[in-house]
């Protein structure tokens, strides 16, 4: 039986938004130890607040502070606490009602047990050593038995406001390639690259997938194809990523490889970017020790015919 292979991948895509007014005085808040909500036009306060009533849509900017104790509205247990979570030690996510609020923010709250956990404890805000203008601006919620906090009436109006955060998104998971996927990987250890034919429609997938998108029949008869293909459309990136020792500008395209029926994806080099075209005959070129082409280059041979790759745009 072949090998299984399988390999850990990550997703990581931080990205950078700016705030609107309403946002902004919220996560400034947060910064000073104070807490925001939003009130619209019926009365209610929103914590967190939004910048449109969820019932009406109209706008709403009338800030208004809330106190930092409140009331556990629902929970739930979280045994085995992930990686950038709020707390390292098993914890309760809890929605909580703070005082003066009419709605609940999520947060965790730190509690020695589920044991310790009720809708309708009390509990407080316990504020992070250091504060940036973040949500985890609050470290978690704590349980409290004192007197209700009052808030001082803060207008939202901050000195330096927060305009933006760095919001991280990231997927950490297991990736297995399956049978299809399995031998077109091993190929290109050979510096060859494999596809599938569809017993149906007779199209080679390249990479393949185990069945035919067209006519969803299962496919096994292995096609060799390329190494040479035609770029059918490309795009120009002016942006470097920050994970990619790539200087910019560069073309990434898609190319038909000769004999596939499908267009996969790769950076060209060797060229000018400005020169760059639909039809430009390329070939891979490999370093050493590497699993998959490092770019394609041009070949130096005419222009493919459009008819000869129009329907693989």
């Amino acid at each position: 039986m072949p090998e299984v292979l399988k390999a850990p991948l990550v997703v990581d895509f931080p990205f950078t938004r700016s705030l609107g007014p309403v946002q902004s005085a919220f996560l400034t808040g947060l910064r000073e130890r104070v807490v925001l909500g939003v009130r619209t036009a019926d009365g209610r306060t929103l914590v967190p607040p939004v910048e449109y009533d969820p019932l009406t849509a109209e706008e709403i900017r009338d800030l208004v502070e809330v106190a930092p104790t409140g009331t556990v509205t629902t929970w739930a247990w979280n045994h085995a606490p992930r990686r950038g979570q709020p707390l390292t030690t098993p914890f309760a996510w809890a929605l909580v009602r703070l005082d003066g609020a009419d709605t609940a923010l999520l947060h965790a709250l730190d509690a020695p047990g589920p044991h310790a956990v009720h809708t309708g404890m009390r509990v407080r805000i316990r504020w992070a050593v250091e504060r940036t203008g973040a949500i985890t601006d609050i470290a978690c919620f704590e349980p409290y038995d004192g007197d209700r906090a009052e808030p001082a009436g803060h207008t939202g109006e901050f000195e330096d406001p927060v305009t933006g955060i760095v919001a991280a998104a990231r997927l950490d998971y297991t990736y297995s390639p399956g049978r299809a996927q399995t031998a077109y990987i091993n190929a290109l250890s050979g510096r060859r690259t494999v596809g599938e034919r569809c017993p149906s429609c007779r199209k080679v997938y390249v990479p393949p997938r185990g069945a035919c998108p067209t006519c969803g029949v299962a496919t096994s008869e292995q096609v060799e194809v390329g190494p040479r293909g035609t770029v059918t459309t490309f795009c120009i990136v002016n942006i470097k990523a920050k994970n990619l020792d790539i200087e910019v500008p560069y073309v990434y395209a898609h190319i038909a490889l000769d004999g596939a029926d499908l267009a996969l994806h790769g950076r060209i080099g060797g060229i000018p970017y400005d020169e760059v075209r639909m039809g430009l005959r390329v070939e891979p070129v490999w370093t050493e020790g590497a699993r998959y082409p490092d770019h394609y280059r041009p070949t130096g041979e005419p222009d493919a015919d459009y008819d000869t790759y129009k329907e693989l745009l």
